[in-house]
């Protein structure tokens, strides 16, 4: 009698230990999934990371799903999306990027010599390193020379300032003080109010002749905000040369801007990455020349084979293996989706794997665009993040 008891306890434990894992392993995946995801009109939510959850019978209406482990185990319910995915033309064509700001940026504050005294007139107006200035005396700004001219035309007296930080709206009131050194009245600050660089193209809608690239925002190299763009312009790129990464130093790609003409317009600088509107011209002959995609939404990605699009030298793209190794389905920072593991010897051989100026590079997989690169890591220069593409879905 009491080894059956000892036989009925060890059954108890180890049932109560099977029955945790199972739903051990049910908390593994919700906390892996996210709130929401979008599907066709007609399609169940399928993660084909995960083939051994599937949605429950009778559990996925038209804006929610529930998914369960092997149909049994219940783990998490997705708000759902319907929204067919739209065929893209995938990129990877480089592109010179000119951003004119809206308004100037101050960049960095100093002192001024005046009479003897050192004086921050910016510091003192409660100016801070990252505000965007727009209007000086309510005109607005769309140069240094704007904001220069209203404190040398001061004579010394107030000069109100309207101001963007973050997302609150300041108005600070700043003082200039005269220069003895440089005979004339100053600020304190220096402040910027254009940028330029090269990126890649990510995809193009053809419908549209809209576009998207880097996969991530542009920000000012001082100050690390985002900046807020009044107009820019997408002009071709030559890429002349490479510097390889290596390890602990990230390379980048080396070219110059084709003046004869522009790609479009710039138009929106945000989390996810730059966009604008290509000329007619530019659109007909990117049209013509470059592949055509669906979009892969994040529940397609899964880890392993995928190709990458790169221009490595002149102006026109190729593809090169890689894979993903690992997905973040969660959503806990939509610029850092996957990382992406690049394979292929002759890209390797060519930039070391991942450079600067590769940023918006698309990644295929199972014939669709899922991603692209948006970040190399320092301490390997062939691995990287990359973004889900419908995060950049503009």
């Amino acid at each position: 009698m009491q080894m059956f008891r000892k036989i009925k306890k060890a059954s108890a434990i180890l049932l109560s230990a099977a029955i945790f894992g199972i739903f051990g392993t049910a908390g593994f995946y919700s906390l892996r999934l996210p709130e929401s995801v979008t599907v066709g009109a007609a399609e169940n939510v399928q993660f084909m990371q995960y083939p051994e959850l599937r949605c429950t019978d009778g559990g996925c209406t038209q804006d929610k799903a529930t998914l369960s482990l092997f149909g049994a185990i219940p783990v998490k319910s997705v708000n759902i999306r319907r929204e067919e995915p739209p065929s893209l033309i995938a990129g990877g064509t480089p592109f010179g990027i000119k951003l004119l700001m809206d308004g100037v940026m101050v960049t960095a504050t100093g002192k001024v010599d005046c009479a003897g005294e050192d004086i921050c007139p910016a510091e003192l107006a409660g100016v801070e390193v990252g505000d965007i200035i727009r209007l000086a005396n309510d005109v607005r700004l769309s140069s240094n020379n704007d904001l220069q001219q209203a404190i040398a035309e001061s004579g010394g007296q107030d000069v109100t300032l309207s101001l963007t930080r973050g997302n609150a709206e300041l108005t600070a009131c700043l003082h200039p003080v005269f220069s003895e050194s440089a005979g004339e009245w100053r600020g304190g600050m220096w402040v910027r109010d254009s940028i330029a660089g090269i990126g890649t193209m990510t995809y193009i809608n053809k419908e549209t002749g809209e576009f998207a690239g880097l996969g991530h925002p542009i920000c000012d190299t001082d100050t690390g905000e985002i900046i807020p763009i009044q107009s820019g312009e997408a002009v071709p790129v030559e890429i002349t040369g490479v510097q390889k990464g290596i390890v602990g130093k990230p390379g980048e790609l080396r070219g110059r801007f084709m003046r004869s003409s522009y790609i479009g317009i710039l138009d929106r600088n945000c989390e996810s990455g730059i966009y604008g509107r290509l000329s007619v011209s530019a659109s007909d002959l990117l049209a013509d020349s470059a592949e055509e995609y669906p979009l892969g939404y994040r529940q397609d990605a899964v880890t392993g084979k995928a190709e990458v699009c790169v221009t490595a030298n002149g102006s026109a793209p190729q593809k090169y293996s890689a894979e993903i190794e690992s997905i973040d389905f969660s959503g806990a920072d939509d610029t850092k989706n996957m990382v992406i593991h690049i394979t292929d010897p002759e890209l390797i051989a060519k930039t070391g794997g991942i450079v600067q100026g590769m940023s918006g590079s698309p990644i295929i997989q199972n014939g669709r665009l899922i991603g692209a690169i948006t970040h190399v890591f320092v301490s390997d220069p062939t691995r990287g993040y990359a973004i889900f593409a419908e995060n950049m879905l503009g």
